[in-house]
């Protein structure tokens, strides 16, 4: 979902000349007999690390990757706080927080909103209250709910530790967190009852990201503290934190309105900008504040709670909401309480990532070096730019030697046999019409690309480049670091993602993937056309004959099909179309923060034409026992009822039909 699309962690490429040294070695080597290709491989060293601890030399570094990420990806704005030790080195502003006014950023005044990096004030808020006595990690937390109840849909119950480390089963979906004017907000209590997810995995079995589940915590947090969230969060955490430019209000309080940056879309070498986004899911996604309040946030987690004279966690408190409690394979970063786990250059990071419509926003935190970094973008080219700054962050001050195998290991094409395909995420729809856009509009295919080689596409926004490095282990080879691990189950095939612990990917069945469904839907609509031309013919000849368009009456009884023929095809084409142009919206509420009424309009129109089918199926019987018809009319008939019903089905599968 759109609040947190944390991205996987990153590598350094190999230079030009040493792979082209590399080539040349082996060639040499292979001639000489001296050298085995299948056991070839070569050791990258990166140049000593350079010392973090300079001000200057920080800044002189950063100045260079902000100012080409920001060309590069058409970002008008960011702003940037490291800290180590305890203490700011850095918080700068870089371009403009409104173009139209020339106003530029400023590091300590500049408000960005922060989508999911939300997040960590309320698991913190809960750890607070874990701290107290005052919630259990371990409870149903239905315990804490007073006006309704999670459905017991498996026998075990959702923990509060589940919501911690997004295990808690979760569907996810957009429906109703935004809305278009803030008046149209409407409480936690009165939200959550309204929006309750399918519970699609057991508790404690997989990560599936869930906004819902951070907004349940949120509501846990009012439901035990006896003050809005809002309130709890401010007397708990931003007065403590001196954090004075940063808040969970919408709309923002008067001191801050005037210091919110602009949020920006890109789009034919042109700047647009973005509303004020209303957010319903407030503790997930409504965090409002500047690179120094969130410097002061670090430091804090950094120093195990404290700030200054200022203590918000206890030690032993604060070690274990940053200690791994949930992985979906030993071999790879998880899920602490609330930070997501990174390894990138041998490193191990903890943090999150965040995004609204026109934000992206990122915080990491090295807690063995005691350094943390923080950036936020007006534009969501961030996603990309904020993972390219973190590489070459982690490259320049903490670099780490790099073995890449040469040769193929044995047995790879029959181990890529089983794990090429399409595969979904944990983190998808499966009751509503949104499932489209999860799962049809946003594939994710793993395919060979050369021996020892996969590419991953659809997860990110860039392609990920795989080399083999242990039978069914496979490191990036694109300049980015990052382990991905495939792990067969029975006849289940499963994909995780090193830097993407929040969610694993499942290797989908043949008749579920996109290009079969697809497929399917314009040979279906290939049909409809066909038929509608049909009978745009035989109108067109009537008229050429003069006739009356209404049948005669003894020819009623035959006719009838086609009419009923025409209708559904025509009713089909519409929806289609319909369909295309909805799901292709620019508008955030024609699909995906709300059922808008042209959408209901067209899956009333499907619903219509499903009933109508049951019709045509009738027909096709009745049509051989009709004179009139000819072998060819009726065999076509019977392959349009076909058609009319796998298209209903296929509408159906996708939730795509009206159903009040």
């Amino acid at each position: 979902m759109w609040f947190c699309h944390p991205h996987q962690g990153l590598a350094r490429h190999m230079s030009f000349m040493v792979r082209s040294l590399v080539v040349l070695s082996l060639w040499f080597g292979f001639l000489l007999g001296c050298v085995s290709p299948t056991e070839a491989q070569t050791v990258e060293r990166s140049s000593p690390p350079t010392s973090l601890g300079d001000p200057q030399e920080l800044e002189t570094f950063l100045n260079g990757v902000m100012t080409r990420q920001l060309a590069d990806n058409h970002i008008p704005g960011a702003t940037i706080s490291i800290i180590k030790d305890g203490r700011i080195l850095l918080d700068k502003g870089y371009g403009y927080a409104d173009i139209q006014q020339g106003q530029k950023v400023q590091a300590d005044r500049t408000v960005f909103r922060l989508g999911s990096v939300s997040k960590l004030f309320t698991w913190t808020a809960i750890m607070q209250l874990v701290e107290e006595g005052k919630v259990d990690l371990h409870a149903d937390v239905n315990i804490y709910l007073k006006t309704f109840r999670i459905p017991a849909t498996y026998s075990q119950p959702i923990t509060i530790e589940n919501l911690l480390t997004h295990t808690a089963g979760f569907e996810d979906g957009t429906i109703g967190q935004l809305v278009p004017q803030i008046q149209d907000l409407e409480s936690l209590g009165t939200w959550l009852p309204k929006h309750i997810p399918a519970r699609i995995f057991p508790p404690g079995t997989v990560t599936a990201y869930s906004d819902y589940g951070a907004a349940l915590a949120g509501y846990i947090v009012k439901q035990v503290s006896g003050m809005s969230f809002e309130r709890y969060i401010e007397q708990h955490l931003f007065q403590p934190l001196d954090m004075r430019q940063s808040t969970f209000r919408q709309p923002l309080p008067d001191a801050l309105s005037g210091q919110l940056s602009h949020g920006y879309t890109y789009g034919n070498g042109t700047y647009r900008t973005g509303s004020f986004e209303a957010i319903e899911t407030v503790p997930a996604g409504a965090l409002s504040s500047t690179a120094t309040d969130m410097a002061h946030f670090m430091i804090a987690q950094l120093q195990l709670g404290g700030f200054g004279h200022a203590r918000i966690l206890e030690e032993t408190t604060a070690r274990e909401m940053q200690q791994q409690h949930f992985t979906n394979d030993f071999r790879l970063p998880g899920m602490a309480y609330g930070f997501y786990e990174q390894q990138i250059d041998g490193q191990r990071l903890i943090g999150h990532s965040g995004d609204t419509t026109v934000f992206y926003s990122l915080l990491m935190l090295l807690p063995a070096s005691h350094v943390g970094l923080f950036v936020a973008f007006n534009s969501h080219g961030g996603s990309t730019a904020s993972q390219n700054l973190l590489q070459a962050f982690m490259d320049h001050y903490y670099p780490a030697p790099q073995t890449t195998s040469i040769a193929p290991l044995a047995g790879f094409s029959e181990r890529a046999r089983q794990i090429e395909g399409t595969y979904w995420s944990t983190r998808r729809n499966e009751t509503s019409y949104q499932k489209v856009g999860y799962d049809l509009l946003s594939p994710i295919t793993v395919s060979a690309s050369g021996s020892g080689h996969l590419v991953i596409k659809g997860v990110g926004s860039q392609d990920i480049n795989l080399v083999e490095v242990q039978p069914w282990i496979f490191q990036r080879t694109d300049g980015l670091s990052d382990t991905v691990i495939f792990q067969s189950s029975g006849t289940e095939m499963n994909m995780f993602i090193g830097n993407r612990p929040y969610q694993a990917y499942q290797k989908r069945v043949w008749a579920e993937t996109p290009a079969f469904q697809v497929g399917l839907l314009l040979l279906c609509l290939a049909l409809f056309l066909g038929v509608d031309l049909s009978a745009l013919a035989y109108l067109l000849r009537a008229i050429r004959r003069k006739a009356r368009l209404k049948p005669r009456v003894g020819a009623s009884r035959s006719e009838l099909p086609r009419w009923l023929g025409w209708t559904v095809s025509t009713l089909n084409v519409i929806v289609l179309i319909g369909l295309f142009l909805l799901f292709s919206s620019n508008d955030p509420y024609a699909v995906q923060f709300a059922m808008s009424p042209a959408l209901v309009v067209v899956m009333m129109l499907a619903s219509v034409s499903a009933l109508l089918t049951l019709g045509l199926v009738f027909c096709s019987f009745l049509v051989w026992r009709m004179p009139s018809w000819n072998q060819r009319q009726r065999l076509f008939f019977v392959f349009q009822a076909l058609a009319g019903v796998v298209f209903s089905m296929d509408l159906s599968f996708w939730h795509l039909l009206w159903l009040p």
